[in-house]
């Protein structure tokens, strides 16, 4: 399924999948100059950008820009990629927002390693993605600098391989795909002998926003490798339907071919995917190209983010609801999530304006959270744990 629009910007006859990925990303659009070249822009929105620009950075592949309607202002490619004066917005009518909703800076324990859950390392390996995502939870930390990436890593190792109870590791960002392949190579190499591991996820967007990245034949031979020592996968991040196109389609091929299986970690976003169609598309486009549905995030309360792509959850439930209705037993697998503090909390559905969740991940100091059934009252603007009251269940 392509989802590419009909009318796209300036580069229909570059066959991106054939350039060098190293070579292409100097072209990336970084600044406003560059970008009113190729996109439109009234006098009002050119100024607006430079004031957002200079508080969080924009980095748009150009693959990535060649698929927003030009002529569209609501645009979902444009969304995710083009910064909009809405990300000045600390406060307002959604409630209150915070740098660090799902508690990062609480269990950093050094070296890019954040230990929050007893059985998984999340290794932060860089802080560089291809693109900018304009909706990213971790908006504080996107281009910094990155120094000492490999032996950041293996300190991180160490201490992976000195906590048994460690029994998987997530390799995340920024985007570790984007690190050179020799590097990535160097920090699976730390993992592979680690004898309590049972697996190792890379999360990325490339596939999605840099597709170009899995024509470096290394880079699959490198993953295929650690893939025969450890299982290795790649949760990704698909949003909307218009990002599935043949490049993204091929990435994931490769991907697959390479023994690698690639999931899906969504968000739900206003004026991007918040309708029940785009839903659908989403979603049974996903497993037409081989990629899992896995979770499906309720937007975190992120400062800059919240008040223009968070959806109160009363809305957020009846709209996942009536979506999965329309879809098969595979693409409706994935999971309606909150990340929040305490954990990990599948949004099971509502009755009325209970809303009730199950717990699926608790923290290593709470353990006994773990697996609980919680219920809130739900209402109609809300759209966090923090937001409602919490209900008794019988």
């Amino acid at each position: 399924m392509s989802g590419t629009p009909a009318t796209t910007i300036s580069c229909d006859s570059i066959d991106w999948m054939n350039l060098d990925w190293q070579d292409e990303l100097p072209n990336n659009i970084k600044n406003v100059d560059a970008l009113k070249a190729v996109l439109p822009l009234t006098a009002a929105e050119e100024a607006d950008l430079r004031q957002v620009v200079d508080a969080y950075p924009m980095n748009i592949p150009r693959y990535y820009l060649d698929l927003i309607d030009p002529t569209d202002a609501d645009d979902p490619i444009r969304k995710l990629a083009v910064p909009t004066t809405e990300e000045l917005i600390v406060a307002g009518a959604m409630g209150e927002t915070t740098p660090d909703p799902y508690g990062d800076d609480k269990h950093d324990k050094g070296n890019g390693i954040l230990h929050k859950y007893a059985y998984t390392a999340l290794v932060v390996a860089t802080e560089y993605c291809s693109m900018y995502c304009r909706h990213c939870f971790r908006k504080r930390m996107v281009g910094l600098p990155n120094n000492q990436t490999v032996e950041n890593f293996r300190n991180a190792a160490t201490y992976i391989a000195a906590h048994p109870e460690i029994s998987n590791v997530v390799i995340s960002g920024g985007d570790p795909l984007l690190l050179p392949t020799e590097v990535i190579r160097q920090m699976l190499d730390a993992l592979k002998e680690i004898p309590h591991l049972n697996f190792v996820r890379i999360g990325s967007r490339a596939p999605v926003v840099y597709p170009m990245r899995f024509a470096d034949k290394e880079l699959l031979d490198v993953l295929a490798d650690f893939n025969r020592s450890k299982t290795l996968q790649v949760p990704t991040h698909f949003n909307h339907p218009n990002e599935i196109t043949p490049e993204t389609a091929e990435a994931v091929k490769r991907l697959c071919e390479a023994g690698i299986t690639v999931n899906n970690q969504a968000v739900l976003l206003r004026g991007v995917n918040d309708a029940e169609e785009t839903l659908v598309a989403l979603m049974n486009g996903l497993m037409s190209i081989g990629v899992n549905p896995y979770y499906l995030y309720q937007c975190m309360p992120v400062a800059r983010v919240r008040h223009h792509f968070q959806v109160p959850l009363k809305e957020g439930i009846d709209l996942v609801d009536a979506a999965r209705r329309r879809m098969d037993g595979y693409a409706k697998r994935f999971k309606f999530i909150m990340g929040h503090d305490i954990g990990k909390l599948e949004i099971c559905g509502r009755s009325g304006n209970t809303m009730v969740l199950k717990q699926i991940h608790a923290r290593q100091e709470a353990p006994e959270e773990a697996s609980r059934l919680l219920a809130y009252t739900l209402t109609e603007t809300g759209g966090w744990l923090d937001d409602f009251d919490e209900v008794a269940l019988d």
